[in-house]
């Protein structure tokens, strides 16, 4: 069968590729194209367009660019056209793909949508179009569920969450062996997340650095995003205490004490680490603005909305600042403070359902391509 997928981030990079592995298992013929990054690219098949030239963060930044992005979605019809897929899948990504799943479903393509567009969060509306445009939904967030079936009258698949895989699978590490590569002491690492595109790690970095002087007996290690080179970041490091690891988070968060962490998907690999965390965000004060107005949310960091309660501090817009980092990143050092956490981690994973969920809907999907249309 032929699969087309488009993944528009790097966090769709990696649960796309990791479907591509098991539909790879279930259907021995698969052929793939697709957009997305080299994660997907190595499970095989046509890389058509990198998630580096889709990434606009922002109210701004979409409308500054556009003309790009309509040009990016008439080309991907035509490329979808031309390939005539058995299915067309689409992770996340809701801006440009449920504008695709719209023409899509005219055109009688299959679709099936893998990690649901937070409309629980923000444009509630949009249920309207993915009841009209989507074949079939798996979500990865237990309150999903609930929130299509009982409030929308939409049956979707729980499938867990594909994080909980994406760790599971990866090798351990050899915590004095990375040390030595990266040149660090025996200090404990307090690791920088500040996001992946330029907009946020300049925000988000410059606030975040402004701490280490004050924590002398730790050392800090930001992230690199895999989207990013290491050319952009050296221009922020110009403390001694700081260093830098590119594209290999999971192994930064697998040997580190605490976090910073830019609200996200992060937020939740932090967790799944077994992390304490401080949770981020400083957008643009147009795009905050507008996005408090239209956003219906308790919290911001996944952590939080999936157990719906404050378990990790979320430090947002004028909050994140030297004086409340600094507050709340000493808070997690504390013992006591890292105990709670860790319980209410575990409580966390438990509500996420275990592993298996990219094998689930690979299964879901190649079953679905087997029923009569």
């Amino acid at each position: 069968m032929k699969y087309y997928i488009i993944a528009g981030e790097a966090s769709g990079d990696l649960h796309a590729s990791n479907l591509m592995k098991e539909i790879k298992l279930k259907d021995t013929s698969a052929d793939f194209r697709f957009w997305g990054g080299e994660l997907m690219e190595a499970q095989g098949g046509v890389l058509v367009k990198h998630y580096r030239e889709l990434a606009f963060m922002g109210f701004i930044e979409v409308l500054l660019n556009l003309a790009t992005i309509l040009k990016n979605i008439k080309f991907c019809k035509q490329d979808i056209e031309n390939f005539q897929p058995d299915a067309l899948i689409f992770i996340d990504y809701p801006g440009f793909n449920m504008r695709i799943a719209k023409w899509a479903k005219q055109k009688g393509i299959p679709t099936h949508y893998y990690i649901s567009p937070q409309i629980w969060a923000w444009k509630e509306n949009r249920i309207k179009d993915i009841k009209r445009d989507v074949d079939a939904m798996y979500v990865i967030l237990p309150f999903e569920k609930d929130f299509y079936e009982k409030k929308h009258d939409f049956p979707v698949h729980f499938v867990g969450h594909p994080l909980i895989d994406a760790i599971s699978n990866r090798p351990l590490i050899n915590p004095k062996d990375f040390r030595e590569h990266l040149g660090l002491d025996a200090r404990p690492i307090i690791a920088l997340l500040p996001g992946s595109r330029k907009q946020e790690i300049k925000v988000m970095l410059s606030v975040m650095l402004e701490v280490v002087n004050e924590f002398p007996n730790y050392q800090f290690v930001i992230a690199g995003a895999p989207n990013q080179d290491e050319a952009f970041y050296r221009q922020f490091i110009k403390k001694e205490n700081v260093h830098l690891l590119l594209n290999k988070t999971y192994d930064l968060l697998s040997v580190s004490y605490a976090a910073l962490v830019t609200s996200g998907t992060a937020t939740l690999e932090t967790a799944l680490y077994k992390v304490p965390e401080v949770v981020c965000y400083k957008g643009s004060r147009i795009s905050y603005e507008i996005a408090k107005r239209v956003i219906k949310l308790k919290y911001i960091s996944l952590v939080n909305l999936i157990l719906d309660k404050e378990v990790v501090t979320e430090l947002i817009q004028t909050d994140f600042n030297k004086k409340r980092l600094k507050e709340e990143l000493e808070k997690i050092l504390d013992d006591y403070k890292r105990a709670s956490l860790f319980l209410d981690y575990y409580d966390l994973e438990k509500k996420l359902g275990g592993k298996g969920a990219s094998a689930k809907t690979a299964q879901l999907i190649v079953d679905s391509l087997k029923q009569p249309r």
